[in-house]
């Protein structure tokens, strides 16, 4: 096998691995930024009562549910334990900690397949 198709011992093929953290890394980083504009929004409503950016829940919702399907697929791809699952599926609900998350899954993930 090659380089781009081999695997490691426990985990899909390099390029699948590839394109599903590409995919993760992307929607963490969206996701994160659409949570600060939801506590903006928040913030907005309850503390100024202006309802300027009332569409912010719905989205930031689509959003996060697109985040947990990608975490979940590169999660499976990795073979990653439940628990390591579900912090990183949370970690798109804490204001930065899915930029933090998303910065250490990349390096964990990287270092298992040689990306």
């Amino acid at each position: 096998m090659t380089e781009t198709t081999s695997s490691t011992e426990t985990g899909a093929p390099v390029e699948k691995v590839r394109g599903a953290l590409l995919r993760y890394r992307i929607l963490a980083w969206i996701t994160g930024l659409w949570l600060l504009l939801l506590v903006a929004e928040l913030v907005l409503k309850y503390g100024f009562d202006v309802d300027a950016l009332d569409f912010v829940p719905i989205v930031h919702g689509w959003v996060y549910f697109v985040y947990l399907i990608l975490t979940i697929d590169l999660a499976i791809k990795v073979r990653w334990p439940l628990g390591k699952i579900i912090l990183t599926c949370i970690a798109g609900t804490i204001p930065f900690l899915s930029f933090w998350f998303e910065h250490i899954r990349t390096k964990e993930v990287k270092a298992q397949y040689n990306l």
